[in-house]
């Protein structure tokens, strides 16, 4: 992680704007997570978008519910959800206040705190594998849904922040399709990454679930 990096933390005006604008602006951006074992600072490396009630991939296209009800909230909010009744993810509030867009935060790199990421993630082979991928992140920055709805840009002593950090040439920035997004979601190229990085997650198709028998 480069050390003369940007340490100014991102403002309430930085989320509140497109999603589509937002998520590739996060590329570089530095996540600080506070927690009792001391602190993370992950260089984020891959992102996708999400697009509220236009966007048939998101949580949030049917309307509000208990559980995504954070989304439509004001921008510079964590949206924490559980998956497959084994993983969290975490997203981030973008877009003027009930339009519902964000983020979810797929990879990055873990500089400080590293050796309190790896107790978190022992299986990991190398330090590049920390936080590759949405549940690997939130695992390392022991993420859950104690942290749903936290303000990342305002408030004494946040569990999560943002900083500025060194965003990529933009010539180094790609899209694609969003991971394991289907139907009509999924052909959107509004999944981005920095390319080359290697804590970047691999890319895989929507694959349908078979039904019970």
């Amino acid at each position: 992680m480069n050390e003369g990096m940007d340490r100014t933390p991102l403002t309430r005006d930085f989320f509140d704007r497109p999603v589509l604008d937002v998520a590739p602006d996060l590329l570089g951006r530095v996540l600080v997570r506070v927690g009792e074992d001391g602190p993370i600072e992950l260089r984020l490396t891959e992102v996708e978008a999400y697009a509220g009630g236009i966007d048939p991939g998101s949580h949030a296209f049917r309307g509000p519910t208990p559980r995504n009800s954070v989304m439509f909230g004001p921008p510079g909010h964590s949206y924490v959800y559980f998956t497959y009744g084994m993983w969290h993810c975490l997203n981030l509030v973008c877009g003027p206040e009930g339009t519902a867009s964000g983020v979810l935060l797929r990879a990055g790199e873990i500089g400080v705190g590293a050796e309190v990421a790896r107790k978190r993630r022992f299986s990991a082979r190398h330090d590049r594998e920390l936080a590759k991928g949405p549940a690997r992140l939130a695992t390392a920055l022991d993420v859950d849904r104690t942290l749903n709805g936290c303000d990342v840009v305002e408030g004494p002593r946040r569990p999560l922040s943002l900083l500025c950090g060194t965003p990529p040439p933009r010539d180094q920035v790609r899209s694609g399709p969003r991971t394991g997004v289907g139907g009509d979601g999924s052909h959107q190229p509004w999944r981005f990454w920095i390319e080359g990085d290697p804590t970047v997650s691999p890319y895989r198709a929507h694959a349908p679930r078979g039904r019970a028998t």
